[in-house]
């Protein structure tokens, strides 16, 4: 069952629609990039893949504790020097993703972006 629900979060394109537009306040870039197809939405195997010419990715973590999340956040961001690692998890409340996830992000383009 979980398996379902994973999947079908990672490919509800109404609900990320809906996420990264209601974040635009606080991350102004995200919708930009979801429209353009520069944000891939996909469950976590464990590993992380190469972004290529992505500007983030959102892997889904569909029964992932707050607590898990921010440990894996943070063995990413000491492992990938060239990446920020953030998380979010629906018990955040406000800006907050509707599911558990990890975001990947190349760490240079969110420096430019913040700019």
């Amino acid at each position: 069952m979980a398996n379902a629900a994973a999947n079908a979060a990672v490919n509800d394109n109404p609900l990320w629609d809906t996420y990264f537009y209601s974040i635009r306040s606080v991350c102004p870039w995200s919708y930009s990039a979801w429209k353009r197809n520069k944000i891939d939405i996909c469950l976590w195997q464990g590993v992380p893949k190469d972004l290529g010419k992505l500007e983030a990715r959102v892997y889904v973590l569909i029964n992932a504790t707050p607590r898990l999340l921010k440990k894996i956040e943070e063995r990413m961001n000491n492992e990938r020097e060239t990446e920020e690692w953030l998380h979010s998890h629906p018990k955040f409340g406000v800006n907050s993703t509707t599911v558990p996830v990890l975001i990947q992000q190349d760490r240079l383009q969110l420096e430019k972006a913040r700019l």
